[in-house]
């Protein structure tokens, strides 16, 4: 990068960390450490969460999907938009989390179950989170050594010293530095800061890469240029797709309706002035994420145009190429071999692909297949040599993206892109440390020690936490090889947690017969299908397939397999492979999703003995006191007292104002009017009497995936700008003149009614 690139990436980042020091001033107590004193607005906490979950690892992840399944799988993906929208706009779990008081999930659990239930689901879920999250720091190191081109070892004072370990260690201690000053408080204010610094850079990168890319000259003939039933346009030309197909999008509908609620904790989901507030901010979700969304479809897009059109051959050689020689210095240990893989590597010459002419490509025969040949060779085929295969080939799909961003973008624009890179990494990576270290001492250090602590020594604990947690990352992510694709490696470690708790929180807030017995049975359904499927997938290659193949098994057991899975084909296909275990992180999760509800229902009706006091939990009825108004649930009469039954289907209530009304029917109409009913359902309805050519399907993209986003990218941005400045000085203004309550720690103090 050049002098003016650094300067762009380092003033901005010594401003935010600046911020994040000075968050400090606002803590008196564990209630502002915690949830940032509950005086959140929604504006602050819609543009605070937004820098939470856009990410480097994120960024990377589209761009796997889409170079391994086009825009046709997204198209599915649809029917979740009108699922996620309307679970905002009615609350779900979210208010009537926000209704028990409780500032931690775990303080929810020990209120809804027993203390054990606690501290067993805090370290499930802790383990869980951790694991998943253990591998977003080596994700993002190794983006910047690559695009910033770094060297993989630096020498000093004759040592010599990974790079690779170096910038994870930078890393971490920048997001631990600002969470250690404020917490919550500093998470909200850089979180802010850090989207509002994003969002022009967004719409900077949208323009380039869309002036400079022709979407009809170069990006839809890749997209078109592909074999039957792998289609990378047409939806209903996608069942020999592998990983990422229509089964795919079935279990993460399903995820997202069981397990809404299950990362529920402190932070920004407890920061809100009141539950309702708190409530609009998950509505606002909708229009908040701008450019971003538009600038991470871009660059997933114009990734694959890159690497497989003719125009780019010379440079999609080089990519590969140098790509390839610079994983060998992490995966081939032996200099000899690989001076060998590299070499296997460069004599492969440039492939002219001509679109129209050559025979489309498929998922087994690609403009990679050669690469992935000469560097399965290389390595061997031993067991040995299947499993750094398996991590060479991980690592080349999820780094081509810094690899080929560097000789793409022109000096500034790398800077602004590092900058923009380096302000979503410290935001992920600060939030995920900060919420484990809340859940284990909120969860379980403190209900296992049994007495009050004083607000310092509180703060001491947690601080603490959050560099043990930090360390903890750190090992993970230098010592740890990740050998799926990131939705998928996440899918399967989350799924620990996520394949039991969904019915637990669901079943806690909503039902009366849920008891202590059913939740544990659920989460240990959760842990046995899940913990087992990561143990199968990561000692496949290199011992369980070779031990399978010693003792004879691995025939019958694949020939079993591809009969269970028969009738699901082609979206399920459960087939040997020497070097991937046959059966999916999304097949894994389903099952254990599944399981985990049908045990849930199972043992909480074998084993209730009185309904569970659900009006007490959640402050209403007899039970309702004067604390801010907002704890009383709307009850069904006073629902239907509304204008219309209408409205109330979609979450309006009460204490809705004009301008939440406003809001609400307009998201209401975004999600399900037009992105559900006139984009999925008529489109659908339309393909069932006359299917579309594939000319139709990039003009629906070109319309649904960038023209109306970018209109309400151009709204949006002004609105939530302006929105979240205003909230956050209100914000401020609430903490200085905030009353700590000692006492709100997030401790139980009265059991309440129990099964």
């Amino acid at each position: 990068m050049s002098l003016a690139d650094w300067v762009i990436v380092i003033v901005p980042t010594i401003f935010v960390l600046w911020v994040g020091y000075r968050s400090k001033n606002y803590i008196r107590g564990i209630a502002d450490f915690l949830s940032c004193g509950r005086v959140c607005g929604r504006y602050v906490i819609s543009v605070a969460d937004v820098a939470n979950m856009l990410a480097v690892v994120t960024l990377v992840a589209q761009v796997e999907v889409l170079y391994k399944s086009g825009l046709a799988y997204g198209f599915w993906t649809n029917v979740m938009i009108p699922i996620s929208m309307l679970l905002g706009l009615l609350g779900y779990c979210g208010f009537r989390f926000r209704q028990t008081r409780a500032m931690s999930l775990g303080q929810f659990l020990e209120l809804r179950y027993n203390r054990a239930m606690r501290i067993f689901a805090a370290l499930l879920r802790t383990f869980s989170e951790t694991l998943c999250n253990m591998i977003v720091p080596a994700i993002s190191a190794r983006f910047f050594i690559y695009l910033l081109d770094l060297p993989y070892h630096i020498e000093v004072c004759g040592l010599k010293i990974s790079t690779f370990g170096l910038v994870i260690f930078l890393v971490l201690a920048l997001a631990i530095f600002i969470i250690w000053c404020g917490g919550t408080v500093a998470l909200v204010i850089t979180g802010a800061v850090q989207t509002l610094i994003s969002y022009p850079i967004f719409a900077v990168f949208v323009v380039y890469l869309l002036t400079n890319y022709s979407w009809n000259g170069e990006i839809v003939p890749v997209l078109m240029d592909r074999a039957p039933q792998e289609s990378f346009l047409d939806p209903y030309d996608l069942q020999s797709l592998r990983d990422f197909n229509i089964f795919a999008s079935v279990v993460i509908i399903l995820n997202m309706v069981l397990n809404y609620g299950s990362w529920i904790g402190s932070g920004l989901t407890t920061a809100g002035k009141t539950a309702h507030e708190q409530k609009m901010a998950g509505v606002l979700g909708s229009f908040r994420n701008g450019f971003s969304v538009v600038f991470y479809f871009v660059i997933a897009a114009i990734i694959l145009t890159v690497l497989n059109h003719r125009n780019f051959s010379g440079v999609a050689r080089e990519i590969r190429t140098d790509l390839s020689a610079k994983i060998a210095e992490e995966v081939v240990n032996s200099p000899q071999q690989r001076e060998k893989f590299v070499a296997a590597i460069r004599d492969i010459p440039e492939q002219k692909h001509v679109i129209g002419t050559d025979r489309p490509l498929s998922d087994a025969r690609n403009l990679d297949t050669v690469y992935m040949d000469a560097a399965h060779d290389a390595l061997g085929h031993s067991p040995e040599g299947n499993a750094r295969f398996q991590q060479y080939r991980t690592l080349y799909y999820q780094l081509m993206l810094p690899e080929t961003l560097k000789k793409m973008l022109p000096a500034g624009l790398i800077g602004l892109f590092a900058l923009l890179m380096l302000m979503l990494m410290l935001s992920t990576d600060d939030s995920r440390i900060f919420s484990g270290a809340v859940t284990t001492i909120q969860d379980v250090v403190l209900p296992i020690y049994g007495k009050s602590i004083s607000t310092r020594g509180h703060l001491r604990l947690l601080r603490i936490m959050i560099v043990v947690i930090g360390i903890v990352f750190f090992c993970g992510s230098f010592f740890m090889a990740q050998l799926d694709y990131i939705n998928l490696f996440c899918i399967i470690t989350t799924s620990i947690w996520l394949g039991g708790a969904g019915p637990v929180i669901v079943g806690g807030l909503y039902t009366r017969f849920g008891t202590t017995a059913g939740a544990f049975t659920s989460l240990f359904t959760g842990i046995v299908v899940s913990g087992g499927g990561i143990l199968a997938q990561r000692n496949w290659a290199e011992s369980v397939y070779p031990w399978l193949d010693k003792v004879g098994w691995a025939e019958p057991l694949g020939r079993c397999m591809e009969t269970v899975s028969a009738p699901f084909a082609p979206y399920i296909v459960w087939r040997m492979d020497p070097v991937k275990f046959p059966i999916n992180s999304n097949e894994l999760f389903f099952i254990s999703m599944v399981l985990g509800v049908l045990g849930y229902v199972v043992v909480s009706l074998l084993t209730l003995r009185k309904p569970f006091n659900l009006d007490k939990m959640l402050h209403r009825g007899k039970y309702a006191d004067a604390q801010s108004g907002d704890a009383v649930a709307v009850s069904l009469r006073e629902k239907f007292r509304l204008k219309s039954l209408f409205a109330t289907f979609i979450g309006i209530d009460s204490e809705y104002t004009k301008w939440d009304k406003v809001i609400a029917w307009s998201v209401f109409v975004y999600s399900f009017v037009y992105s559900f009913l006139i984009c999925f359902v008529g489109v659908v309805i339309w393909n069932a009497f006359s299917r579309w050519p594939l000319e139709y399907w990039s003009v629906y993209f070109l319309i649904v995936n960038l023209i109306v986003p970018c209109f309400i990218a151009v709204i949006s941005t002004v609105w939530f700008s302006i929105g979240g400045v205003v909230d956050l000085r209100r914000m401020f203004r609430d903490l200085k003149a905030r009353k700590d309550n000692p006492l709100d720690n997030g401790e139980v103090r009265d059991d309440g009614d129990k099964e």
